[in-house]
């Protein structure tokens, strides 16, 4: 199996995804605050761990895409330097 670039970026991607899906379930299970003002359920710790999830899948999916880009750029030396 060859592990290229692309394939690493893509890999990457669909990891952080899942990383993204999974925070946004979590924080859409959070309870409600009663009137926006908050309620006895809700603890602000709860939020704090699926945030940080996905300021990290966003950190990824920039990784992956810097990733596409130097593969790209390289590939494009390369046809340039075989022309």
């Amino acid at each position: 199996m060859s592990i290229t670039p692309t394939t690493s970026a893509v890999n990457l991607i669909n990891t952080a995804q899942q990383k993204s899906a999974d925070a946004a379930q979590v924080i859409a299970k959070l309870p409600i605050q009663n009137n926006e003002v908050g309620s006895s359920e809700f603890k602000s710790g709860d939020i704090i761990k699926p945030v940080l999830s996905l300021k990290e899948a966003e950190f990824e999916t920039s990784a992956a895409v810097k990733l596409l880009e130097a593969d790209k750029k390289t590939i494009g030396s390369l046809l340039d330097i075989s022309a």
